[in-house]
């Protein structure tokens, strides 16, 4: 059996979990929801004002969901912008809300394990969605895509919970990271070059401590 094959049961029970969750749930009734996205707009505007692109610097949103980012880079001008997540009603979600604009947004309903990308970016983003990989089959599976997907020198942003963060979301156990430990599981191919620390707080105000992580994807 190849290692495809014995992926697919995982992927299948994540979408059908998520599908389940974004069909029987409010936008914003889910903890990680976020009206403001402010830790990564700062990044992301960060690493497109020192890329020589600007507003046309090629993101990609992993794990997106009906997150607000995609909203949010629109507003500020950036026209090159991707999400992709396991749960076509999530996307669903994210296009209703956005509205006529939503056309100007790549949809992608995929799991990111088993996802060929058709071209490189220079900015990947994924909050919280990283740390719901517990198999190391899977996280190998998410950073070979990874290192597909960006161009070298590009960027990925991935903030999960933090070492003291929560044990589990959404009634899934996570693993949780602190910039070091991220860095390792990544690999030579990424070079950590920021971290910080955020405190997420839930619709209903209990706090996730999230941690931030900025790599550059390596030359060569």
């Amino acid at each position: 059996m190849t290692e495809e094959n014995r992926l697919a049961p995982r992927q299948a029970e994540r979408q059908a979990h998520w599908e389940g969750v974004y069909t029987s749930k409010e936008e914003t009734g889910v903890s990680w929801f976020q009206d403001n996205p402010a830790p990564s707009l700062e990044l992301i505007e960060r690493i497109a004002a020192g890329n020589g692109k600007g507003k046309d610097t090629d993101i990609v949103d992993i794990g997106g969901g009906a997150s607000r980012l995609p909203d949010h880079l629109l507003q500020r001008g950036f026209r090159r912008v991707a999400v992709l997540d396991i749960s076509q009603a999530a996307l669903d979600l994210a296009c209703l809300r956005i509205g006529r604009r939503a056309s100007e947004v790549q949809w992608i309903a995929a799991d990111v394990t088993e996802w060929n990308p058709s071209h490189r970016f220079d900015i990947w983003h994924d909050r919280a969605a990283f740390h719901f990989l517990v198999d190391a089959a899977d996280r190998a599976a998410y950073i070979a895509r990874m290192a597909e997907a960006l161009r070298v020198g590009g960027h990925a942003i991935i903030a999960t919970f933090a070492s003291d963060g929560p044990e589990k979301c959404s009634g899934l156990p996570v693993n949780r990271y602190d910039p070091d430990g991220l860095a390792r599981e990544l690999g030579d191919d990424f070079t950590l070059v920021d971290s910080r620390r955020h405190d997420h707080a839930t619709p209903w105000n209990a706090t996730q401590r999230f941690q931030f992580s900025l790599f550059r994807r390596r030359d060569g």
